[in-house]
């Protein structure tokens, strides 16, 4: 049972590859880790990103495709359009499931791309993707539509999903995510005060991937990795991991 993310790396632990894979042990997946781009950065700031060259993105791939036999994978940080095209040449190649996680910037502000990668995105990769899964400010980006209410993210989520089935993640629509699949779909949420939010979203789209992996259709997937990710930040820095115990299996 093996899986693999494709995504940068953050030093605090807190989102990226290792917030993935220690998202996916907690599901009893396990985890391998493709690293995009370095970070210096912490839980309340991003100082500095350092992309990784893509001949040795694609070394890293072909690496742990030449041992292990994967079907699902997700992405996080693709720091640029040639990142973006190296790792869509990739899930073509090897017929990736792939769960794309569009990041852009830090739940902070800090940029985790170069500005002109939405096009990238939207040419190259998700085209190929089972699954996008946009924050509001990223669904904005991608679909062109400014969002401020639940029917704005519907129309947003409409445009987008005439490339690959998306959710636009609600953050901060009362809590409730937007998923379109061909029909709209409004998944019930909350919002929650926390301080233990960084990182979430690699956490769902996680999630997400090792449910998909589990056997979950895409909507069963979505609401199983919306709890899992509202437990982990009720249960902070412990709450991924712990959570291993407490799993309901999809039917």
């Amino acid at each position: 049972m093996t899986i693999m993310s494709i995504a940068g790396f953050d030093p605090s632990g807190g989102a990226g590859v290792l917030n993935d894979i220690k998202t996916f042990h907690a599901l009893n997946v396990y985890g391998t880790g493709v690293i995009t781009a370095l970070t210096a950065q912490n839980v309340k700031r991003l100082d500095d990103i350092l992309p990784v060259n893509c001949e040795f993105i694609e070394k890293q791939i072909d690496i742990i495709l030449e041992e292990e036999n994967i079907l699902y994978a997700k992405t996080g940080v693709l720091y640029s359009s040639n990142i973006i095209k190296t790792v869509a040449r990739k899930v073509d190649e090897y017929q990736l499931n792939i769960v794309v996680d569009p990041v852009m910037a830090t739940g902070t502000g800090g940029l985790l791309s170069k500005k002109d990668i939405a096009n990238s995105l939207k040419k190259y990769l998700l085209p190929l993707a089972k699954l996008t899964t946009p924050n509001i400010f990223e669904a904005e980006i991608l679909s062109g539509i400014e969002i401020n209410t639940e029917s704005d993210a519907m129309e947003a989520a409409h445009i987008i999903g005439e490339l690959c089935n998306v959710v636009v993640t609600g953050g901060h629509l009362k809590g409730n995510d937007v998923f379109y699949d061909g029909n709209i779909h409004i998944l019930t949420g909350e919002l929650m005060e926390s301080q233990n939010t960084h990182g979430s979203g690699c956490t769902y789209s996680a999630a997400t991937t090792a449910y998909l992996y589990k056997g979950c259709n895409l909507k069963e997937a979505l609401i199983k990795a919306g709890e899992f990710t509202r437990n982990s930040i009720k249960q902070g820095y412990k709450g991924t991991l712990n959570q291993f115990w407490n799993l309901k299996e999809c039917k």
